[in-house]
C-alpha cells in the first residue's frame, strides 16, 4: 500500500516516513502544487497533508483535489488546533484530522482507519476479499478456495492493486508508479513479466479469468 505525503518541513516530512515504513511505501511533496501533481497519478491508497505550505496551502489542495473528483482518502495532520480549522477541514472533504505534535501509533492507526472506511474491499482483520480469494496485508498471504498461492514480492503488490481498483483500467504507467516507484531505474517492462506470473498462479484455481489485458493500455481485474 502506498501513502503521499505533503508536508513542506521536510525534517518532519522525513519523521513521518520514518513512522509508517513499515507499513506503507511512501512519497514525499514538499508544496502544494507538488502534491497535486503527485497525488492526480491515482497510485495512492492515502494522502496525509500538512495546512501550512508555501505556493498553495492544504485547503487549497484539498479543495483542488476534490473538485476534480480526486477522493483518495486525505488526512490532515497540522499544528492548527481551532476547532474552526477542523471544521473547514471536514468540509472541504477532509476525512481525518490530527493534531502535531502526534503519537506514531494514533497516526497508523488513522491512516488506516480511513482507509478501511474508503475501500469496500477491507474486512477489519486488514484482509482484502474478492468471492473465494481473500489477501492477508498483514502476514502477505494470499488464499483462494482453501489453496495457499505462492505470490512472490512484486506479485502479491500487484494483486492487491487489482483488487483495490476493480473494474477500472490501470495503465502501465500507473502500475509502475505505483509498485515500483518514479525512481525506478527499471523499465515498464517488468510490469509484463511479474503479470504473467500472477496470472499463472491464479489459474491454479481458475481466477485468471478476473485479469484481463488492455492490449497496448494496461490491465483491469473484472
Amino acid at each position: 500500500m502506498k501513502i503521499l505525503i505533503i508536508e513542506d518541513d521536510k525534517i518532519l516530512s522525513g519523521t513521518i516516513k520514518q513512522c509508517i515504513k513499515n507499513n506503507y511505501d511512501t512519497d514525499c511533496a514538499y508544496d502544494g502544487e507538488e502534491g497535486i501533481l503527485y497525488a492526480k497519478q491515482g497510485i495512492y491508497d492515502a494522502i496525509i497533508l500538512d495546512l501550512m505550505m508555501p505556493i498553495m496551502d492544504g485547503y487549497e489542495v484539498l479543495s483542488t483535489l476534490r473538485r476534480e473528483k480526486i477522493f483518495t482518502p486525505i488526512l490532515i495532520l497540522t499544528a492548527k488546533d481551532a476547532i474552526e480549522d477542523k471544521l473547514k477541514g471536514f468540509r472541504i472533504g477532509a476525512d481525518d484530522y490530527l493534531v502535531k505534535p502526534f503519537n506514531r501509533e494514533e497516526l497508523l492507526a488513522r491512516v488506516e482507519a480511513i482507509i478501511r472506511r474508503t475501500s469496500g474491499n477491507y474486512t477489519n482483520e486488514n484482509v482484502i476479499e474478492f468471492k473465494e480469494l481473500s489477501l492477508d496485508l498483514n502476514c502477505r498471504k494470499v488464499v483462494c478456495k482453501n489453496q495457499e498461492l505462492n505470490l512472490q514480492g512484486k506479485q502479491f503488490d500487484l494483486l492487491e492493486y487489482l483488487l483495490n481498483t476493480q473494474n477500472t483500467i490501470l495503465t502501465k504507467d500507473q502500475i509502475f508508479d505505483r509498485i515500483w516507484g518514479f525512481d525506478s531505474e527499471t523499465s515498464t517492462n517488468v510490469i509484463e513479466v511479474y503479470a504473467s506470473g500472477l496470472r499463472k498462479e491464479l489459474k491454479k484455481v481458475g481466477y485468471d479469468v478476473y485479469l484481463k489485458t488492455i492490449r497496448g493500455v494496461g490491465y483491469i481485474w473484472s
